[in-house]
């Protein structure tokens, strides 16, 4: 099962601390998306995510409600891959991720992830992938939703 932790977002920034913080990403308003990619995981998780997470309301409208998508808004989306959202604690103390992808489906999959997003008429900011960053957000809310494909 594919997972994402959604951030709202004022803005938020990814630098590569091995290449003098170098910044790769940036958006203003909008979503900072943690996705991480399980063994399991093929194009149709990749394609029912995106579509969930570019359609989510979760802006407000003149009202106040939460009821804006990130296209509604002009809102932006920042991508970075994190295998660690697959973490399993049950034993011990060091976190096991044995149920997240090798590298490089995961990388195939993430990529292809970006592709849907475009698809929406959103064109993602991204992180470096398998790369030491440094991410850096100020929450809008805050607002955090974790999703993965299993409950989709």
């Amino acid at each position: 099962m594919m997972r994402a932790c959604i951030q709202r977002v004022k803005q938020s920034r990814v630098l590569l601390p091995d290449k003098n913080n170098e910044c790769i990403g940036r958006i203003e308003q909008g979503f900072l998306v943690l996705l991480g990619v399980g063994c399991g995981d093929g194009e149709k998780e990749a394609v029912l995510l995106a579509k969930k997470i570019c359609n989510l309301r979760v802006f407000e409208d003149p009202e106040g409600k939460m009821n804006l998508s990130l296209s509604q808004i002009g809102g932006r989306i920042l991508v970075v891959s994190q295998f660690t959202l697959f973490a399993n604690c049950q034993r011990g103390n060091r976190p096991s991720f044995t149920e997240a992808a090798p590298p490089d489906l995961a990388e195939k999959l993430y990529l292809f992830f970006l592709e849907e997003v475009r698809k929406y008429g959103i064109e993602p900011e991204t992180g470096a992938f398998r790369q030491n960053m440094s991410v850096e957000l100020i929450n809008d809310g805050p607002i955090t939703i974790f999703m993965d494909t299993d409950f989709l």
